[in-house]
């Protein structure tokens, strides 16, 4: 991989998790209410995921793709049914100051891997990066070497954008109030839980 195929690569990763959507939202949400580490964890389940799928395009596996976008809606069905109760509950959750600062070890498995899956279930992010892949002259790369690269690229990028967004988040929660944080909770659960209902109301039978 040279350089500018580096940059570009890189940049997709980036421009794939900056999209506005639930991640985003979970994401600022556990920043803001249990503290920087715990929302560079959920970012970093969601950059695995974003890394998987790109995998798929990367090493040109067709049959696994064609396999996952036909299982497409009972895939939505179950990421929207999470979603609606992921946002109920953090709606309904009371932020704890004290504790954000101090989440135990043993919960950051938890936040990797809810977002993890979460992200998972829009298979249809393959066609996204072989769309793009292709737009730019990468395809299915030549090389498991050359898709590896691309991968980990893919994986760097896309954890790049979640370190910078929790950084910036993290300053900004040492100046809301508990009030604040609970209004937080609230809205970021709604939209949360929204996102959930419109990826329901969207399946496709």
């Amino acid at each position: 991989m040279d350089i500018a195929t580096f940059f570009h690569t890189l940049f997709i990763g980036i421009s794939i998790a900056a999209a506005v959507g639930p991640m985003s939202l979970l994401c600022i949400q556990r920043t803001l209410t249990r503290g920087y580490l715990y929302g560079l964890v959920s970012g970093l389940g969601i950059a695995s995921a974003d890394g998987l799928y790109a995998s798929i395009s990367a090493f040109g596996l067709t049959a696994l793709s064609d396999l996952l976008i036909s299982q497409n809606w009972w895939i939505h069905l179950l990421g929207g049914i999470f979603l609606i109760y992921l946002g109920c509950r953090t709606a309904l959750t009371l932020p704890a100051r004290k504790a954000a600062h101090s989440v135990s070890v043993a919960n950051l498995p938890r936040a990797y891997v809810t977002t993890l899956l979460l992200t998972l279930t829009n298979p249809l992010t393959i066609l996204s990066f072989a769309l793009i892949f292709a737009g730019i002259g990468l395809g299915a790369t030549s090389s498991p070497l050359s898709a590896l690269a691309v991968t980990l690229t893919i994986f760097l990028g896309s954890l790049l954008w979640w370190l910078i967004l929790v950084s910036g988040v993290s300053l900004l929660r040492e100046r809301l109030s508990a009030t604040w944080l609970l209004w937080v909770n609230r809205l970021s659960g709604c939209g949360i839980a929204l996102f959930g209902l419109l990826i329901l109301l969207n399946i496709k039978f």
